[in-house]
């Protein structure tokens, strides 16, 4: 067995030995390596830990830190035995899984941010170059108990996102997570979904068709556990870090007072990664996890895919698909008539829908001479916004101005 691959066994070791971010363990394989810690464990189980090893690569010890190592090697000893990373290896082959570890070409380098609560290894389900899908990418994240508009925001997001070429990042969850996933295949995208169990395991069981489109479609299931591991809680809540470390930003699009996309949020900005939150209804329990972060100046605020590519400092990356969300976004918002002299638009506002009005009613409601109307109502009539009806005129375009 070479040197790659006994460290590719030792990760995937660790990742079963001990729970996501555990800073104790993060530090001790920085120390010593992946195997060369886990011998340390081994031993530390057997005979007492070896302090001084450690000591020599960290420097001294305080009381409180000799303790703490103390108690994690306990806490360790008791799952060691069930530790196999034959087995769980075997288990990722079946699926035609990946497991990627630091070093791999395609590591995504955005979750060693994460210091010492960094992933040892990663377990992946589908396309398994994070690297690069990582390099355009945003989370877009927020509640399970999500509300028709929040679903339609997260849905239309990931829409714009994914035509735009931004990789979009979730949970996998019901709610948000799952609109934001299903906009993103909507539009042939790859998305990425970090799992807080196994990628063998497709959980919550409502969304396993949805997972199985992802990874149909190109994109990902992402997990720090093994395969055959169970999300619990606090699982749960060490995935909102990868999430946050793995988007270029995260955008919260509906979170309630206290939410695990308040977690994520919170993650984010604690990364120096910027942090959106959609607004909602002022009356709407569900935006309000997403109103506290805007009044505390967590976050700011996002309302469409181009300003989360701003806020993820994608703009001006042009897009092999073709469209700019950006231009787009523009040409949503702009009128026809905005370009118009400011005489000529004060008359066109002035023009009634349905009964033509005499060219001096339309001047006494524009506020302009006579002849200033007549001048403009002939320019409006040429571009086919004015329309003579008789003695009088009226608006051609309704609706428009």
């Amino acid at each position: 067995m070479g040197v790659a691959q006994a460290d590719v066994v030792a990760r995937a070791t660790w990742s079963a030995l001990v729970e996501p971010g555990d800073a104790v363990a993060g530090v001790l394989v920085d120390l010593l390596g992946a195997g060369p810690a886990l011998g340390w464990v081994r031993s530390a189980v057997r005979d007492g830990p070896d302090l001084e090893q450690v000591e020599r690569l960290h420097g001294p010890l305080v009381d409180a830190d000799r303790r703490r190592l103390g108690r994690s090697v306990e806490r360790w000893a008791a799952r060691l035995p069930d530790c196999d990373p034959g087995r769980d290896l075997e288990r990722l082959d079946r699926i035609g899984g990946t497991l990627l570890v630091p070093g791999d070409q395609r590591w995504p380098t955005a979750l060693d941010d994460l210091g010492a609560e960094a992933p040892f290894c990663l377990w992946v389900r589908g396309a398994a170059d994070l690297g690069a899908a990582l390099e355009r990418s945003a989370a877009v994240v927020g509640s399970r108990a999500a509300t028709s508009y929040g679903e339609r925001v997260a849905f239309d997001l990931a829409d714009g996102l994914s035509s735009a070429g931004v990789r979009v990042v979730s949970g996998g969850a019901y709610g948000i997570d799952a609109a934001a996933h299903r906009g993103a295949v909507a539009r042939d995208g790859r998305t990425v979904v970090v799992l807080a169990g196994g990628v063998d395991r497709a959980y919550p069981a409502g969304n396993a068709r949805l997972l199985e489109a992802v990874v149909g479609a190109g994109g990902a299931l992402v997990s720090e556990v093994p395969t055959g591991s169970l999300p619990t809680k606090s699982r749960f809540l060490q995935r909102n870090r990868l999430i946050a470390a793995a988007g270029r930003a995260t955008v919260v699009v509906e979170a309630a007072w206290r939410s695990g996309a308040m977690s994520t949020a919170h993650h984010a900005a604690r990364l120096l990664r910027p942090v959106g939150a959609v607004p909602g209804p002022v009356t709407s329990m569900a935006s309000a996890g997403c109103h506290r972060l805007l009044r505390e100046g967590v976050a700011v605020c996002v309302t469409d895919a181009a300003e989360v590519r701003e806020l993820a400092g994608l703009i001006g990356v042009e897009l092999t698909a073709g469209v700019d969300a950006d231009r787009s976004a523009d040409l949503r918002s702009a009128r026809p008539q905005d370009g118009l002299d400011p005489v000529v638009r004060r008359v066109l506002d002035a023009l009634p829908r349905r009964v033509p009005a005499a060219l001096d009613r339309v001047a006494s409601m524009a506020g302009v001479s006579v002849t200033e109307a007549r001048g403009a109502l002939g320019l409006l009539e040429l571009d086919g916004w004015a329309e003579q009806r008789g003695a009088g005129w009226v608006g051609a375009r309704i609706g428009t101005s």
